[in-house]
C-alpha cells in the first residue's frame, strides 16, 4: 500500500472524520445504564463482545463493497444482519453522513451512484467500503476502519459517560489491537468468499443484548446518545 493510501486510512479511521460517529456510543450508554459496563475491565469485555459480533459482520460488509461486490446486494445484506429497526435506522443516518464526508473527500462514481440510489442512506459499512474503495484502499483496510469504529465508538463514549480516565480508555483500546487485527483480517477473507459463493457466504455474527439494547435506547426520552 502507497504513502497516499495509508494516509487515506488514517484520514477514514480518524474520530475527527465527519460522519456522525462521535454522536453515537455503540450501545455504551445503555450497557453502562444496566451495570455491564462499569470501568476500564468490563469496557475491555463489552468491547471484545462487539469486536467479535457485530464487528466482524460490518467488517466483512465493508470489505465485499471495497472489494467491489454489488452494493444492491450488500445493502439489502447489510438489512438483513440487522435485526433491530433503530440500529437499521442508526445505520442508514451514518451512512449518509458517511457518505457526504466521503463524497467530499474522494469524489467518483461508485460513491455518486451510491447516493443515488439510496437517496435515504446507504448502510455505514457498504458506504465506508466504498468510501475505501474510491481512496485507493483494500479491502483488508477498510474491514480494520470499521471494526475499529466498533470498539473506538463505545471506548471514546464511556470517557463521558463514566468518567473513565481517557489513558484507560486508549489502553483498552491497545489491548484489543491483536483481535482487532484478527477480525480485519477475517472479514477481507469472508469477502474473498462471498464475491466467489454471493452475499450470503458473509458473516451474519450478532449479539442479541445488543438488538434489544438498542431498542430500549431508542424509546428513552432522555439520552446522551444517539444510539
Amino acid at each position: 500500500m502507497g504513502g497516499v493510501a495509508r494516509a487515506a486510512l488514517l484520514i477514514l479511521a480518524d474520530g475527527r472524520f465527519p460522519a456522525g460517529g462521535h454522536a453515537h456510543s455503540g450501545g455504551a450508554e445503555e450497557a453502562v445504564r444496566a451495570g455491564r459496563v462499569r470501568d476500564a475491565a468490563t469496557l475491555h469485555a463489552y468491547c471484545a463482545g462487539r469486536l467479535a459480533t457485530t464487528g466482524l459482520t460490518t467488517a466483512a460488509l465493508a470489505a465485499a463493497a471495497c472489494a467491489g461486490l454489488g452494493l444492491a446486494a450488500l445493502d439489502e445484506a447489510a438489512d438483513a444482519r440487522t435485526p433491530s429497526p433503530a440500529l437499521r435506522e442508526v445505520s442508514r443516518r451514518l451512512g449518509r453522513q458517511a457518505l457526504r464526508a466521503a463524497r467530499a473527500a474522494w469524489p467518483g462514481p461508485d460513491l455518486d451512484a451510491l447516493a443515488a440510489a439510496h437517496p435515504r442512506g446507504a448502510h455505514q459499512p457498504v458506504v465506508v467500503g466504498t468510501a475505501a474503495r474510491a481512496a485507493g484502499l483494500t479491502p483488508v483496510d477498510a474491514a480494520h476502519a470499521v471494526a475499529y469504529e466498533a470498539v473506538s465508538g463505545p471506548a471514546s463514549a464511556a470517557v463521558r459517560l463514566l468518567s473513565l480516565d481517557p489513558f484507560d480508555a486508549t489502553a483498552v483500546l491497545a489491548r484489543l489491537a491483536p483481535q482487532l487485527d484478527a477480525v480485519a483480517a477475517d472479514a477481507a477473507a469472508c469477502a474473498v468468499r462471498a464475491g466467489r459463493d454471493g452475499v450470503d457466504a458473509l458473516p451474519a455474527a450478532a449479539s442479541p443484548w445488543l438488538d434489544i439494547a438498542a431498542e430500549r435506547h431508542a424509546a428513552r426520552p432522555v439520552r446522551l446518545f444517539g444510539s
